[in-house]
C-alpha cells in the first residue's frame, strides 16, 4: 500500500554526530539536492576545531542544521524538528535544543554501555523515559549498513562509515529530495576508488529503501519550492561568495587579483577557492605566516594589481602594521577578516562578532580605514565588490567584516547581471602633475581626496614610499608638525567623504509609528529579521535597520537613531557597536549582547524587542 504524503511549510533537520561520522558531507548533500529543487534554505554547520575530536564524546560532536521551506526564510532556524542523533553523545549535546514532539532517529547500535557511560548516562536514554514526550525512530544505522555491504569487498570498519550514506538515504526518502546530484557526487568523489564508490551508493539506496518498505516511517513529507524572484541560483556559503565577489571586483576594475593569504579558520576556504581561478589571472600566495600575506598583498597593490589578504582575529592582530603602512601608502588593499570566537586561539570554529573596534581602531597613530559587513552568505559577493569599488576608488584598505557563521552558512544566491556589477575605475597616474613635468605623489583628487596612482616603472612618476610620514604633495619624508598635523587630518577626511557615496540607511518600518528601532550590522541580519516579522506578526510596531558600512556610517545614521523613542542593538559582542554610536551620536542604546558563538535565535531576540516595546 502506498505511504502517505504529508505537505509541510517548512521544515528544520539538524544531523548529529561524531566529528568523523560525516555529518557535514551528508548535511551539505541534503543541502545541495534541497537547493536544486528549488526551497528557500539557511544552513548552520557547527563542528569542533579539532581535525579529529575525541570519539564519542561531547566536544567530539559535530551537527548541521538545515532550515528549509516553501516560502522565504532568512535563518537556519531556532530548533530542529527533526534530530538525526548517530550515538549518544550527539543525542546528549542536542537534545537540549529539541523541542517536545518533534522527531529523533537515534542510531541504536550506538548506545552501548561503553558510550553511554563515556556521555555520563547513567541508564540507556532509549529506555527509561528521557525520551518521553518525543517521537523517537530508533533505527540500527550501523547494523543495517553493514548488512546492505556484506556482499561488497571492503572491510567492516569501511562499511561502517557508510551509514552516513544510509541516513542521508533515509532523509532524503521521508523529505522527497532528489537523488540524481548525491549520486553524481559520489561518482565523481570517489571515482579512482571502485569499491568505495559501490560502497556508498548502495548505502545511500539501502537507506532510501528502509524508508520505502518498512513500518516505522508510514508517512513522508512534501515541501514545495518557494516562490523566489525568477532568476538563476545556486546555493552558496559565505566564503565561496567572497572568492566570487573578489573575481568580480578584479574584472570590473580590470586589475589582476592578488591574494596573499595564510591559512586560517574559518578563512581558509578563500584561497582554496581563488586557487582555482588562474584563468581570471588570479594568482594566489600562500605565505609562510600572516605578516608576509598581508605584505605581499600589499606589495602587489603597489605594483598595480588589486592585492587582498584574508584572516580571521588572531590574524588580523598580526596584520595591523602592514595595514597602517597601507594608510600610510594610500594604496588599495583589502582586508577579508572572517570573525571567530576569541581571544587569543578562542574557539576557532564558532562565530562572533568581536573584532570590529580592532578593524576601527587596532593600528598605532591616526589610521583610519573604511569597514564593509555583509549580512548574509550570497551578500559576501556584494560586500567584496564594495570593498574593492572603496579600495581603488578612495586609495585605501578596506577591511570586510565577516563571520563565521557567514562564512560557513549558506542559502540561494541569485546568480547577477554582470553588466550591471558596478565598474571600478583604477585611473592609473600616466603623466606628471606638477610644476615643471614633476609628479606630485600626494597631489589629491578634489572630491574623492585619494591620490595618484602610478604603477612603477612609469616613466616620469618616480616617488618614494614607506611608512614615514610623507610632505602633503611632494611625498617627501617630512617631520614638519604643521604638515604632520594636515596629512592626519587630511587622511581621516578622505575616509569621512566616503559617506557621501554610499547609500543612506534604509529603515523598515511599515506602519511609520513604531516607537522601536532595532539596528544590527553582519551576520545579526537574518536572525534580527525573524525577530521582528515574529513582533510583527503578534501585532506588536518595531522598525529595523541593518548597516553594511561601519566606517563611516551613513550620513543619515543620526538623523535615523533620533527618530525613535529607544533603539535596541544585538551584537554577539559585548557592545562595540553600541559603544560607538553612543560615543558619536550621544544615544543610549539599548544593547543585547551574548558571546555564545552561535547565532541569535529568532524567538529570544523577538522576546527582547516585545519586552521593549511593552516599556511605558
Amino acid at each position: 500500500m502506498a505511504k502517505q504524503i504529508e505537505q509541510l511549510d517548512r521544515v528544520i533537520i539538524r544531523f548529529a554526530g561524531d566529528s568523523g561520522d560525516g555529518m557535514q558531507l551528508t548535511g551539505d548533500r541534503f543541502t545541495q539536492e534541497t537547493a536544486s529543487f528549488g526551497n528557500d534554505l539557511s544552513t548552520l554547520p557547527n563542528f569542533p576545531a579539532e581535525i579529529r575530536a575525541p570519539a564519542g564524546t561531547l566536544p567530539g560532536v559535530s551537527s548541521f542544521q538545515l532550515h528549509f521551506a516553501d516560502h522565504d526564510i532568512v535563518t537556519p532556524g531556532d530548533a530542529p524538528d527533526v534530530l538525526v542523533a548517530m550515538n549518544p553523545a550527539a543525542l546528549k549535546a542536542n537534545l537540549d535544543d529539541v523541542p517536545r514532539g518533534a522527531t529523533i532517529i537515534v542510531n541504536t547500535d550506538e548506545f552501548t554501555k561503553r558510550s553511554l557511560t563515556k556521555v555520563g548516562y547513567v541508564s540507556d536514554p532509549l529506555t527509561d523515559g528521557t525520551l518521553d514526550g518525543y517521537k523517537v525512530s530508533a533505527v540500527g544505522l550501523t547494523s543495517m549498513t553493514v548488512a546492505a555491504l556484506a556482499d561488497s569487498d571492503i572491510s567492516k570498519k569501511d562499511a561502517q562509515r557508510a551509514k552516513n550514506m544510509f541516513a542521508l538515504g533515509l532523509l532524503s526518502w521521508m523529505y522527497n529530495r532528489p537523488t540524481e546530484g548525491t549520486t553524481s557526487f559520489l561518482k565523481s568523489k570517489f571515482a579512482s576508488k571502485p569499491d568505495i564508490l559501490d560502497a556508498n551508493l548502495t548505502a545511500f539506496q539501502a537507506g532510501w529503501n528502509f524508508g520505502e518498505t518498512t513500518e516505522d516511517f508510514a508517512v513522508s513529507y512534501e515541501i514545495k519550492p518557494a516562490r523566489l524572484p525568477s532568476g538563476t541560483y545556486r546555493n552558496i556559503t559565505g566564503n565561496l561568495a567572497m572568492a566570487y565577489g573578489l573575481i568580480a571586483g578584479s574584472e570590473r576594475s580590470g586589475l589582476p587579483l592578488f591574494l596573499g593569504s595564510y591559512p586560517i579558520t574559518p578563512a581558509s576556504d578563500i584561497l582554496h577557492e581563488l586557487s582555482k581561478h588562474k584563468r581570471f589571472g588570479v594568482r594566489t600566495f600562500q605565505a609562510e605566516d600572516e605578516i608576509a600575506g598581508v605584505g605581499a598583498a600589499l606589495g602587489a597593490s603597489f605594483g598595480g594589481s588589486l592585492g587582498v589578504t584574508t584572516t580571521s582575529g588572531p590574524g588580523m592582530v598580526l596584520k595591523q602594521e602592514t595595514v597602517g603602512l597601507a594608510v600610510m601608502t594610500e594604496l588599495p588593499l583589502i582586508i577579508v577578516d572572517v570573525q571567530r570566537a576569541g581571544p587569543s586561539t578562542g574557539m576557532p570554529t564558532k562565530t562572533e562578532q568581536t573584532d570590529l573596534l580592532m578593524a576601527m581602531y587596532g593600528r598605532n597613530g591616526e589610521s583610519p580605514v573604511p569597514v564593509v559587513a555583509p549580512s548574509s552568505p550570497a551578500d559576501c559577493f556584494d560586500a567584496a565588490i564594495e570593498a574593492a569599488r572603496l579600495a581603488v576608488k578612495y586609495r585605501t584598505p578596506v577591511v570586510v567584516l565577516s563571520d563565521g557563521y557567514l562564512a560557513n552558512g549558506s542559502e540561494p544566491w541569485r546568480l547577477p547581471d554582470v553588466a550591471g556589477l558596478p565598474v571600478i575605475e583604477p585611473a592609473f597616474a600616466t603623466e606628471p602633475n606638477g610644476p615643471d613635468d614633476t609628479y606630485l605623489p600626494y597631489l589629491r583628487d578634489e572630491d574623492t581626496l585619494a591620490r595618484p596612482w602610478a604603477v612603477p616603472g612609469t616613466a616620469g612618476l618616480e616617488h618614494r614610499i614607506g611608512g614615514i610620514e610623507k610632505h602633503a604633495q611632494s611625498g617627501d619624508i617630512s617631520y614638519t608638525p604643521g604638515n604632520h598635523d594636515l596629512m592626519v587630518r587630511t587622511r581621516q577626511a578622505k575616509i569621512d567623504a566616503i559617506a557621501r557615496d554610499i547609500p543612506e540607511l534604509e529603515v523598515s518600518d511599515p506602519t511609520g509609528d513604531a516607537k522601536v528601532l532595532v539596528l544590527g550590522w553582519g551576520g545579526t541580519y537574518g536572525s534580527i529579521t525573524a525577530g521582528v516579522r515574529r513582533v510583527r506578526r503578534a501585532g506588536g510596531r518595531v522598525a529595523q535597520a541593518h548597516l553594511r558600512h561601519l566606517n563611516p556610517f551613513p550620513t543619515n545614521l543620526g538623523e535615523v537613531l533620533g527618530s525613535y523613542d529607544r533603539v535596541v542593538v544585538p551584537e554577539i559582542n559585548l557592545g562595540q557597536l553600541s559603544l560607538l554610536l553612543r560615543g558619536r551620536f550621544l544615544v543610549d542604546v539599548i544593547g543585547y549582547n551574548k558571546v555564545r558563538g552561535l547565532p541569535f535565535k529568532a524567538e529570544e531576540l523577538a522576546g527582547v524587542l516585545q519586552e521593549v516595546i511593552d516599556r511605558d
